[in-house]
């Protein structure tokens, strides 16, 4: 006998408890409230031959991007697959695809989960886990259409729905369907309020589209439905820094890094990023963020061994040079280098993209900022292989800008922040950048007209928000 989930998927157990604590777990994963994992330990632990709780477990940990979790994601995986004789098709599926990802093959991972959810549309566990996978490997298609071939047997009677349709609306997002992505998104969140995903979802709207107070109103009239006890809290608090950031306001920002986007020197990579990245962005305009980058860079220096995603080390880079730490900065990258030689998805991404992008930073700490346009510039039209968000990877065009500036590239300047202004025309720091572009051109009324631009950008946000 076999029992049933709540959205008519079977599972090999005929133990009502181990699966209602395994439907407790799922909802804590699909909403990044408190403790998934400890949850489906607590299953474990009173059923170890649970087979669908060796799945659950094994498919959250692929989500960390952490080296560390590596010991525990290889024991449930071997857990799982020594009771596979008594597994269903769909749970066997499930540890294939854990299987490929703990073997370092990121990209089979993410197909064979793929194809969970073509065979089991309802499977969310399946559907959430490809999806976080599609945004690791930066497949920007795969977030909208994977959502997308399983969505025609949801509906609102089938509980997760909300869930699937803010997948759904990253997805939009990242493709730049914006309106219907909004749309949807609100959706979600008219069926579940607490759903930090489709929220994020939205913000990623307003900020690709410049609305500044908007995004600020947003997430700040919103904040109890996503930020008490949710793990992905601080991405949030971070998009929320990214609209306080283009409006200058520095101090609020470096006052959400201490309050909420670092609050505690956490050493998981997904909270170390955001940090990281916003401080870097500080960095490029000059702000003096005082000793904050010293904690975080001896966090990732703890982690050069690791080498275990191309994305985190660009993060670690950024920390090593905006700390001085030379040493770290070539340890990393003779790391890199050897790593080439290696087998598995995390291999071609540093070789395509991580590795460059590390040479580029520091290249940049040393002032060789020629160096920083030729390393990046050819990788504009690839940078989505290692993964990561539109928004997210801005970061590598805000450091292009910032390199063609200091080496007075006028044209180069000038085209990049041209680029910037168009798709983001309420942006006053993009019309600062084309400022800046025009003073390097000798082009004094254009930078003037420029900064008449970003001041009435900068004042119609900060009144709006």
């Amino acid at each position: 006998m076999s029992l049933r989930d709540s959205r008519g998927v079977a599972a090999s157990t005929n133990n009502r408890l181990s699966l209602d604590r395994y439907e407790k777990a799922l909802g804590l994963l699909n909403s990044y409230f408190n403790d998934p994992l400890a949850a489906i330990d607590e299953a474990l632990a009173d059923d170890p031959e649970f087979i669908l709780g060796h799945c659950f477990r094994a498919g959250l940990l692929t989500t960390t991007t952490d080296k560390a979790a590596e010991p525990m994601l290889r024991a449930s995986v071997v857990a799982g697959e020594a009771l596979s004789a008594k597994a269903n098709d769909r749970e066997r599926k499930h540890l294939a695809a854990a299987r490929a990802w703990l073997d370092g093959d990121f990209s089979r991972a993410s197909v064979l989960y793929g194809n969970i959810v073509v065979d089991y549309p309802r499977d969310i566990l399946a559907l959430q886990v490809a999806h976080i996978g599609d945004f690791f490997l930066g497949q920007s298609s795969q977030l909208r259409d994977r959502v997308a071939r399983a969505v025609f047997e949801w509906d609102e009677t089938v509980p997760g729905y909300g869930y699937v349709l803010g997948m759904h609306a990253f997805g939009l997002e990242e493709m730049g369907d914006y309106d219907r992505a909004e749309e949807r998104g609100r959706r979600a969140l008219e069926l579940n309020p607490r759903d930090p995903w489709a929220v994020h979802a939205v913000a990623h709207v307003m900020e690709m589209e410049g609305r500044l107070a908007d995004g600020v109103q947003w997430l700040t009239r919103r904040t109890n439905d996503w930020a008490p006890d949710n793990g992905f809290a601080f991405h949030n608090w971070w998009h929320l820094a990214l609209y306080h950031l283009d409006l200058d306001q520095h101090d609020r920002v470096l006052e959400l890094y201490d309050t909420a986007i670092r609050p505690k020197r956490s050493e998981l990579p997904l909270e170390m990023l955001d940090a990281t990245a916003l401080l870097w962005r500080l960095h490029l305009r000059g702000v003096d963020v005082g000793d904050r980058w010293t904690e975080l860079a001896d966090a990732w220096e703890k982690r050069v061994e690791d080498a275990y995603y191309a994305f985190n080390d660009m993060h670690a880079m950024m920390s090593f040079v905006a700390s001085g730490r030379e040493a770290a900065a070539r340890w990393l990258l003779d790391i890199l280098v050897r790593r080439l030689d290696h087998a598995g998805t995390n291999a071609m991404m540093t070789r395509d993209i991580g590795l460059p992008v590390c040479r580029a930073i520091h290249a940049f700490g040393r002032g060789n900022y020629r160096m920083v346009v030729e390393e990046l510039m050819p990788l504009r039209p690839i940078a989505h292989r290692f993964g990561g968000s539109h928004a997210q990877r801005d970061v590598l065009s805000l450091t292009l800008v910032e390199a063609a500036m200091r080496v007075k590239d006028a044209r180069l300047g000038r085209a990049l922040a041209s680029e910037r202004t168009e798709l983001k025309p309420s942006s006053p720091f993009n019309w600062i950048l084309t400022a800046r572009a025009r003073e390097l051109a000798n082009d004094a009324d254009g930078a003037a007209a420029a900064r008449i631009k970003a001041d009435a950008c900068r004042e119609k946000g900060r009144r709006a928000a």
